[in-house]
């Protein structure tokens, strides 16, 4: 059985940047890093596909995150006052109770 190689998306980015910057051809990347023409290939055309999504996602989650902690945060002053309240509920009802002999 063939154990198929994994490589780091670091290695990858590099080995297509070094392309992209004609440091290197297709071929001679191939050849140095052991890799198919048909991997490099199929390396470069993600790459390219998905590297406007590097500058649109960075404001986004950003924003998205911001909303998501105010939330939160939100949830959590009303739940800590819900707490107090019923802290002094109970406090009160016990005293009641305590206090009325039963």
């Amino acid at each position: 059985m063939v154990t198929r190689r994994k490589f780091t998306s670091e290695f990858k980015a590099q080995v297509i940047l070094e392309m992209l910057t004609e440091q290197k051809s297709a071929a001679q990347a191939s050849r140095e890093y052991g890799v198919k023409d048909s991997v490099l290939s199929r390396w470069k055309q993600e790459f390219i596909e998905r590297s406007p999504m590097l500058f649109e996602a960075s404001g986004a989650s950003n924003d998205g995150q911001e909303q998501r902690i105010t939330e939160l945060e939100r949830m959590v002053g009303r739940l800590a006052m819900e707490l107090e309240m019923a802290k002094k509920v109970s406090r009160f009802l016990s005293s009641q109770y305590n206090g009325n002999g039963r």
